[in-house]
């Protein structure tokens, strides 16, 4: 390497130049390569496996590849099937390949997202070519519909891969979507990977080419490897050259195209930037200054559930299997257990037991007291639904004999109520932990908590339909599935309202449904109010409550022969396509958005009692205590306390 000829500098400029002739030397040093970017093929999809397919052999085709990288949404669906039938194509490879999923992979996912690492041997990855370090990293969202968001875990693991970075290290950071506000907590990866020698972000999402600039770090959109309208995919060609990313598209038995756009690479000194980037306003705690955060409990991982209050007790489990007891008091641990694997199901309490499901395949019984197990039952799949649980009652079989002469009523253990991702329902003995009966007509799996209501439980399934069992036998009472057909609109993630003999659903395809609760029958059916999947039913049986995907929450009529609004608060929180219901308690109905606020309405009459912005990760369906006290959880991995004064 000839010497650099350097003009003489001020001292105050030598650190600036030292960063960059590090930088310079660390770039001249590195050899020109080249390597496939794939994107976004949706295999499930219509054309997805063929598209992939035919890359796949392309990219073979071409000597100079030094490897590939996968930057999500390889499936379309999330299910282990369509993994395993990606992963199939892409060992297909002859080149190493570093994969990350995206959305399609994880919402969706029948195994709570642990079919991908198993398969592809991790959800991550980071590794080092031409001096460059990759590093590759998802935002989920994990199980829930809502925002992007980097898992508190997943952010450790980045932590620790950025220590170990050599100063002035080029970085190449591999995501699927645009680091932008889509993502909950883009300002704090951003603020991350500044502190370091960022080169690019590459993501896909868009399905289209597009220069981005994230904060000033250059952002690249890549296309879909899906042919959409053309009769041929495509990907990406990757080539530093002379110190430059040059990107083109590339079709699969065809030609490379001129590069549309390039990255020049370098030294870069965030630290400079004095721009006023935009982050998170959390003004509105300012106006309610009478709302607080009582206690909060960090569990240092995604927690995708709504917690269970019980006496003193908070129970909730999270992503690394871990679940807690804590104090409603002060929020102290007051025991733990470690199940097999992650935990998304919210958990239900019968006979001073609490009960949920794990994507280790088991469902579990412990003491709710000191977290002993009673007993678990193996199913086929992960658990990622959530129990309902009868309410405890007694049988008197001489019930019109006069009061003097009635046998002691014999008790029988409440049934608990859930679904598998074995395409089994079950009902099981909350004290034995048996399997009182078991239906198998599902073709898709269960994520919802069913309704229990007219002697029956009521669920959808990620198969399009919405079933109705027999309480105590679990025959098959009716099935319905609406007119719009496709998986992805299935009325599976909202745990259906009971009131006044009808069922009312909202989902996906942005409908709002009543159901005949006897014969299944569509009572009314409209897409007037643009719904998704949050509804709730009112501690009075003459209304229920949706959030529409804009603003505003609705009580509306529960008289089944028409829809009929009671009242609409435009509430201003803006698009929000949460999951959470909406959850009314001493006469105030609580609701936690896509990005942390959380909502006290009148529920009499919607009028705004207060608002509190408890952070920028998704709230699950709260849990109030009474009209002014709420255990709230997030994605991020807090459970706390939020409390209102009088």
């Amino acid at each position: 390497m000839h010497k650099l000829n350097t003009p003489a500098v001020p001292h105050r400029a030598i650190p600036t130049l030292c960063v960059l002739l590090i930088s310079i030397s660390a770039f001249a040093q590195s050899s020109n390569f080249r390597f496939a970017w794939l994107s976004d093929t949706h295999v499930g999809s219509a054309t997805g496996a063929d598209d992939l397919r035919r890359s796949v052999a392309d990219i073979n085709s071409l000597a100079d590849i030094s490897f590939v990288v996968v930057s999500g949404d390889v499936t379309e669906f999330g299910s282990d099937a369509q993994l395993r039938d990606a992963k199939q194509l892409l060992d297909g490879l002859t080149k190493p390949y570093y994969a990350i999923p995206g959305n399609h992979d994880t919402k969706w996912s029948e195994s709570g997202c642990t079919t991908f690492p198993k398969l592809f041997g991790n959800d991550k990855f980071v590794f080092e070519f031409g001096k460059i370090r990759f590093i590759g990293l998802h935002q989920g969202p994990r199980m829930r519909m809502g925002d992007g968001h980097w898992a508190p875990e997943d952010m450790r693991w980045l932590d620790s891969v950025l220590a170990g970075v050599r100063n002035y290290q080029p970085l190449f950071f591999v995501t699927h979507y645009p680091v932008d506000s889509s993502i909950s907590n883009w300002y704090v990866m951003l603020e991350k990977i500044k502190k370091h020698n960022a080169q690019v972000i590459l993501h896909g999402h868009g399905h289209r080419n597009r220069a981005n600039n994230f904060e000033g770090i250059p952002g690249i959109m890549a296309r879909s490897n899906l042919r959409a309208q053309d009769s041929v995919g495509g990907y990406t060609i990757a080539e530093i050259r002379n110190d430059t990313l040059f990107v083109s598209e590339r079709t699969p038995g065809g030609h490379t195209g001129t590069a549309w756009h390039s990255v020049v690479l370098g030294a870069k000194n965030y630290a400079v930037d004095t721009t006023h980037y935009a982050r998170p306003d959390f003004s509105v705690n300012k106006h309610y200054a009478d709302v607080k955060v009582v206690w909060k409990f960090s569990a240092d991982y995604t927690v995708a559930s709504t917690p269970a209050i019980k006496d003193t007790s908070v129970y909730f489990g999270d992503a690394s299997g871990k679940f807690r007891s804590i104090s409603l008091t002060d929020g102290e641990l007051q025991w733990s257990f470690t199940a097999g694997g992650a935990i998304y199901s919210s958990p239900g309490m019968a006979n001073g037991s609490v009960t949920f499901g794990s994507t280790d395949s088991n469902f579990y019984s412990l003491d709710a007291k000191d977290g002993r197990e009673l007993w678990h039952v193996k199913t086929g799949a992960a658990i990622v639904s959530s129990p309902s649980v009868q309410v405890s009652r007694d049988l008197s079989p001489l019930d019109l004999l006069e009061p003097d002469k009635r046998p002691a009523p014999l008790r029988q253990s409440p049934l608990i109520f859930v679904g598998g991702s074995d395409r089994i329902f079950r009902a099981i003995n909350s004290s034995t932990g048996t399997v009182a009966w078991s239906f198998t007509g599902l073709e898709g799996f269960v994520e919802t908590k069913p309704l229990r209501f007219d002697n029956k439980v009521i669920f959808g399934a990620w198969d399009g339909c919405l079933y109705a069992l027999a309480e105590t036998t679990g025959v098959l009472q009716w099935k319905w599935k609406g007119e719009n057909e496709g998986v992805l609109l299935s009325p599976a993630v909202c745990t259906p309202v009971g009131a006044r003999g009808a069922v009312f659903i909202v989902a996906p395809d942005r409908m709002l449904t009543a159901i005949d609760v006897k014969t299944g029958r569509t009572i009314w059916r409209t897409g007037e109010f643009q719904v998704r999947e949050s509804i709730g039913k009112s501690e009075q049986d003459y209304k229920f409550y949706i959030r529409t995907l804009r603003d505003s929450i609705l009580a509306v009529s529960s008289y089944t022969q028409e829809p009929d609004v009671r009242w609409c608060t435009n509430v201003g929180f803006g698009y929000d396509h949460n999951y959470a219901a909406l959850v009314e308690k001493d006469g105030t109905l609580f609701y936690g958005t896509r990005n942390g606020l959380l909502i006290a309405l009148n529920a009499l009459n919607g009028d705004v009692k207060w608002m509190y912005k408890t952070g920028v990760a998704l709230l699950n369906t709260v849990a109030p205590i009474d009209s002014r006290r709420v255990v709230v959880s997030n994605v991020d991995g807090e459970v706390m306390l939020v409390e209102a004064e009088d």
